[in-house]
């Protein structure tokens, strides 16, 4: 497990016929994949997230289109990550206050986690970070 946010540059090979990236564990990934889901279809102006996790650990990929991922230290001081090529990601650690916004028109975020769904590893209110 990583203990910070990290930016992660995925191999990109290019191609005539198009263009290829992938990720495997213990190569891209620090963590075994036990969840994969994805968002589209977000209505301009809205958010995703707005939580952290106890446990989970997760990578995030805009796959089209582009997409804002905010960071929040306890502090509440914000770092802002623009995530607009398929072969950029971002590592996030467990205990990170996150959120994404500004979803370009027909934008689709894959996450990779590290748990299975749980409503009890969330952390949905920021002052119990």
């Amino acid at each position: 497990m990583l203990n910070q946010v990290k930016l992660l540059k995925l191999p990109k090979i290019e191609d005539d016929r198009g263009n290829l990236t992938f990720l495997q564990e213990n190569t891209h990934i620090p963590f075994q994949v036990e969840r994969v889901f994805w968002t589209y279809d977000v209505p301009g102006g809205e958010q995703r997230g707005g939580h952290a996790y106890h446990q989970q650990e997760e990578i995030i990929i805009a796959l089209s289109g582009s997409i804002d991922v905010v960071i929040t230290n306890k502090s509440g001081e914000k770092d802002t990550y623009q995530l607009n090529r398929s072969y950029n990601a971002i590592y996030i650690p467990p205990k990170t206050w996150r959120h994404i916004e500004n979803h370009s028109t027909n934008a689709v975020t894959l996450h990779l986690s590290s748990h299975k769904f749980d409503a009890e590893d969330y952390i949905r209110n920021f002052s119990q970070l």
